[in-house]
């Protein structure tokens, strides 16, 4: 992969506050599932990093546009996306951390893409092990 492709997200980080991680989170909803407040199925796979706050009018932070597999996927035994933000709980992300994270979720979606490509060329030549 190009590095230049880390630079072409395919999330955003749509609702402007404080960009606090708070207790509780990250928490994943996936598409289909309801919108906090709306009840609107997500048409997009969402990490929040903060809920809604009705006394105040704040609304929750999220990412946008996180696939369930790149959300699920672990290295070490550490689901990534989740770890990441947990590691940083309490914290303000500034926005180069919103950019580093959304290039994580970008190398994990083009790395699950590269790993069904090669289970389908070994897969093509007779499985696994390769003669």
């Amino acid at each position: 992969m190009e590095s230049s492709a880390l630079s072409q997200p395919i999330t955003s980080f749509p609702v402007k506050g404080d960009n606090l991680v708070e207790a509780g989170h990250p928490r994943y909803l996936a598409p289909g599932e309801p919108e906090p407040g709306t009840g609107k199925p997500l048409a997009k796979g969402r990490v929040y990093i903060s809920k809604d706050d009705a006394k105040t009018g704040k609304r929750g932070q999220y990412v946008e546009g996180v696939p369930p597999d790149v959300w699920e996927f672990q290295v070490g035994g550490y689901q990534v996306c989740d770890k990441w933000l947990k590691d940083r709980k309490g914290r303000t992300l500034t926005n180069a951390d919103i950019t580093h994270y959304e290039g994580i979720v970008v190398a994990l979606n083009e790395t699950i893409r590269l790993m069904a490509e090669i289970d389908q060329s070994i897969d093509a030549h007779g499985g696994w092990p390769l003669r």
